[in-house]
């Protein structure tokens, strides 16, 4: 073999492991990252639910003020101006 056959062969693989390396470390860095997202996305779907959990509470508690708010006035023989 001449050298220069040698030297496009030694270009060849050296391209080959550099080009293949940089995909990998590419790889493990984009897997990483999506790991992090996908953390992140559970702390806010865990939030979400215990917002949900509290407004159905606020919403119940909401309700039933308003009922006795509703017979406080009935029983009282109060009546709202509307204007």
């Amino acid at each position: 073999m001449t050298n220069e056959v040698l030297i496009a062969i030694l270009a060849l693989v050296g391209t080959i492991v550099g080009s293949g390396s940089g995909v990998m470390i590419s790889n493990k860095l984009v897997n990483y990252r999506i790991e992090q997202l996908e953390k992140k996305l559970d702390k806010y779907a865990d939030n979400v639910d215990e917002i949900r959990e509290r407004l159905v509470k606020v919403e119940s508690s909401s309700s039933s003020a308003h009922k006795r708010i509703d017979g406080i006035v009935n029983q009282l023989n109060i009546h709202e101006r509307r204007e």
